[in-house]
């Protein structure tokens, strides 16, 4: 027999016995792998869209010259005098604020193309401007500001003196003014590659594009470009034409095709391959993988205790240990294999799907219709699926080998280690966990403390012990994990007889038990730092902008006067204001800019109002309680960063004269000084309000307001910018939320496969426990009460597995969030009960609902049958 039995005969039959618990474990590996082939299908696509991104601007252009910045109008000249070339334009994209009725765009321009293949983008309505003053926008953006083909927007840029400036050092440099001019909407323009982010870009003439780079140049010096597109004739050889080229233009750095270029911009924003990418992204696929790992290994000690008769029979007649090692793994292989297809088919099924939802989200790059299925991202999953699944399966492979043929016609327990095997793991567990913690605690004090000389060392630190200490959580979990999971039973015991059963069955195979805790406590780990992190990280800048922004809401006028003090605002849009339901309070404020009279005191920024009608707007009044007349409130960093940080008294000066007013330092950020509003009246008697200031009521919609907001401004007809905190507290927030939901939505693949892992636990013990449930049975136990028991057990494992997971994930999330934002601000520790709340729920149910099949092979056996089994 020993030399007759085909061990893959063998093995076929076993799977085919075993096919509903294999199922289990090829679902655990399946999501794994799937998650590894949708991370390599989406590394590639992105490759691909960050090819195309950095091309898009080139639209069909055969060659790019680039010159760092360095080419001239001569050169551009020079270019399109080179035999071959059909067309030339420099890229020269120039930025603008352009306003209408209240609502302004941050827009950047290009000029028209001088051939269509040099255009990115496409008229879709209108025509190209042909005179300075006409553009073309976006569509969007002509929605957002309210006009139409034939209205005028202002568009406001900066402009360089024409004579430099002396300074108080002796130096010289170009101050500039801010010029605002009037644009008529000639055309709406398409950008059908994304090659602009924002939704497009707005086209003006070529040479009103370069009348503004003329501006913004200092005197003396020629305007430069960094780039020339090219259109080559039909006839043209491009080889010969890239060497004409170069040789035309000597300022050129380098003058090559779109493609290659686009190669080379990859290459040098990922160091030659996507590193930062797959650190990232296969990170939460290793994780998975580890978890699946876990599960695979409770899921064939499941197989080997069931198989235990068989086993010890085939022993008998002759098998040997190689045979049956050979066999287990053989199963793993082929489990392993076809696991990983299926997950490899569903992780490109996944990547499809995303294609053909995202248009729907209007992501601003132009992605393909279908993914391209390559042979290393086949070959990688199935290779992981197969390496894991194998290694997963050793430990059970040696269990069910080494038996002796009488022993195992008993059921036996999962491998054990041995005393000293158990002492070195001890020590080592030990030692890695107290030693990352360590390090966690080093790097917050050295966060707290500054950072140091290095600002990324508290952050590495943290980051390198959380890895640290996690290890040696996990390996540790053996020793201490069923004992945890005891001491929370017992609480439960004094519910009944069934509970005291469940909590006394947790701590029969304890390295079964801690396996799976420790698998659904990875993932839990995870899901629970980074939702801690998110909900520090959104208060601490709530926070942080309350202070760096006094009010919610801020509309100011976009030009200055004579004297470069910003200009009244019009009475007009403060009624309009005024009259916007949703805010709860309205001040006009003045800002200025102040100096000394000696000049000791470098410019400042200051902000004048009523100090009651100021501190009914704010978002922190007790910040200014100290603003009055005869004081002038500096926040503490704007003190320190002007030197007047321990001053008692300042002399300001002004076209009205001087004043003297008590320094009081603020607990604010906000980059400007607050006095009252006849303080400033001394030393600039003319100015006027220019400011509104407005906060937002509770309860109200931040989008709907700002809009409010900017519907009432624009029945004015007045050129104002419509802004502050609650708009970049909003967009921060979306982005903190869309990290967070693309986070843990990736880490609740480990937490599904965990609780797999629970389910195959519950199994194993009712297969170890038949005997004892049937006695049980037998003396009086119901039904319903074995059912409670393995409720209980499996409820067990799953929370205590969440709980540790949660307490842990909360001290990663504090202290990484300490690490990385305490440079911004005082980082406010949150704990995002919500979230914790949902993680123990969906724990607690999968605990339970993993119960039902194993109850219900426990309650269908009779206990005479059982007994009998056995």
């Amino acid at each position: 027999m020993a030399t007759s039995m085909p061990a893959a005969r063998l093995t076929l039959a076993q799977m085919r016995r075993s096919a509903g618990r294999l199922a289990s474990a090829g679902v655990a590996i399946a999501i794994g792998t799937a998650f590894v082939a949708a991370t390599l299908l989406t590394g590639s696509l992105i490759t691909d869209i960050t090819n195309n991104q950095v091309t898009a601007t080139f639209a069909d252009a055969e060659l790019v010259v680039f010159g760092d910045e360095s080419l001239t109008p001569a050169d551009l000249e020079a270019t399109r005098g080179v035999d071959g070339v059909a067309a030339a334009d420099p890229q020269v994209p120039q930025f603008t604020e352009l306003n209408n009725a209240g609502k302004s765009v941050w827009q950047q321009l290009i000029g028209v193309a001088s051939d269509e293949r040099l255009a990115a983008l496409e008229l879709t309505d209108g025509a190209w401007p042909a005179a300075n003053d006409e553009i073309a926008l976006p569509p969007d953006v002509a929605e957002r500001l309210g006009v139409g083909l034939g209205d005028v927007v202002a568009s406001s840029r900066w402009v360089l003196d024409d004579e430099p400036t002396t300074y108080e050092d002796g130096s010289e440099g170009y101050d500039g003014e801010q010029a605002v001019e009037k644009l008529t909407v000639t055309g709406f323009v398409d950008d059908p590659f994304r090659a602009y982010p924002g939704g497009g870009a707005g086209v003006l003439t070529q040479s009103a594009i370069a009348e503004r780079l003329a501006d913004g140049t200092e005197p003396g010096r020629q305007p430069t470009t960094s780039a020339i597109m090219v259109a080559l004739e039909d006839s043209a050889d491009a080889a010969a034409v890239e060497a004409a080229l170069t040789e035309a233009v000597p300022a050129a750095s380098d003058v090559t095709a779109t493609e290659e270029y686009a190669t080379k911009v990859v290459a040098q924003m990922s160091g030659g391959t996507d590193v930062v990418y797959l650190v990232f992204v296969l990170a939460f696929a290793a994780v998975a993988l580890v978890v699946a790992g876990l599960v695979i290994a409770n899921t064939f000690q499941v197989l080997v205790a069931q198989r235990s008769r068989t086993l010890a029979l085939l022993r008998c007649v002759g098998a040997t240990t190689g045979q049956l090692y050979r066999s287990v793994l053989l199963e793993a292989a082929i489990l392993g294999a076809l696991a990983s297809l299926a997950g490899i088919v569903g992780g490109t099924a996944l990547v499809q799907a995303g294609l053909m939802i995202a248009p729907a989200f209007d992501l601003e790059v132009t992605l393909p219709e279908t993914v391209d299925l390559s042979a290393p991202v086949f070959i990688a999953p199935l290779a992981v699926g197969i390496v894991v699944t194998l290694a997963s399966a050793l430990a059970p492979a040696l269990s069910a080998a080494r038996v002796a043929p009488l022993a195992a016609l008993r059921p036996a327990d999962a491998p054990t280690f041995g005393k000293g095997a158990g002492r070195v793991r001890a020590v080592f567990a030990a030692l890695t966990t107290l030693g990352g913690f360590a390090a966690v605690a080093v790097g917050v004090w050295l966060a707290v403390q500054g950072g140091g000389a290095d600002p990324t060392l508290p952050m590495a630190a943290v980051v390198g012990g959380g890895c640290l200490s996690l290890i040696g959580v996990i390996i540790g979990s053996v020793f201490w994990l069923p004992k945890v999971t005891s001491g929370i039973g017992r609480l439960a015991g004094m519910t009944g007889p069934s509970a005291r059963l469940a909590t006394a069955n947790t701590l029969r195979n304890p390295r079964r038990t801690a396996a799976t805790a420790t698998a659904l406590l990875i993932g839990v780990t995870l899901v629970g730092m980074m939702t801690t992190g998110a909900a520090t990280a959104r208060a601490t800048m709530d926070n942080e902008l309350d202070s760096m922004y006094p009010v919610d809401i801020q509309v100011s006028t976009t030009t200055s006067d004579d004297d470069g003090q910003q200009a009244a605002m019009p009475p007009a849009v403060a009624d309009a204001v005024a009259d916007v339901e949703e805010l709860r309070a309205v001040a006009q404020v003045t800002a200025a800019s102040v100096e000394t009279p000696d000049g000791t005191w470098p410019t400042i920024d200051v902000v004048a109002a009523a100090p009651d009608e100021l501190r009914a707007v704010v978002n922190d009044p007790d910040a200014l309680g100290d603003l009055r007349p005869g004081t002038l409130v500096v926040p503490e960093s704007l003190a320190q960063n002007q030197e007047v940080d321990g001053l008692d008294e300042i002399v300001l000066d002004g076209p009205g004269g001087t004043t003297t007013l008590d320094v009081v330092t603020g607990d604010l950020t906000y980059g400007t000084a607050f006095i009252v509003s006849h303080d400033l009246a001394g030393i600039h008697p003319d100015l006027r309000p220019n400011q509104l200031w407005a906060g937002v009521s509770a309860g109200q919609d931040v989008g709907a307001v700002i809009t409010a907001v900017q519907d009432a401004v624009s029945t004015t007809d007045e050129v104002v910018n419509v802004g502050g905190a609650v708009a970049e507290r909003e967009s921060i927030q979306q982005v903190i939320d869309m990290i967070l939901a693309l986070v843990v939505g990736l880490l609740a693949v480990a937490v599904v496969i965990a609780l797999i892992g629970v389910a195959n636990t519950l199994s194993l013990s009712v297969i170890e426990r038949t005997r004892e449930s049937a006695m049980l049975r037998a003396i009086g136990l119901s039904k319903a009460q074995l059912r409670t028991m393995l409720a209980i057990e499996g409820m067990l494992i799953a929370g205590v597995g969440a709980v540790l997971g949660i307490v842990l994930g909360l001290l990663y999330g504090w202290a990484g969030a300490i690490s990385v934002l305490t440079s911004i601000g005082d980082v406010s520790l949150v704990v995002p009960w919500a979230e914790i709340a949902v993680v123990l729920g969906i724990a607690l149910v999968a605990g339970l609902v993993a119960s039902v099949a194993p109850a219900r092979a426990a309650v269908r056996t009779h206990p005479v049958a059982a007994l009998a089994a056995e």
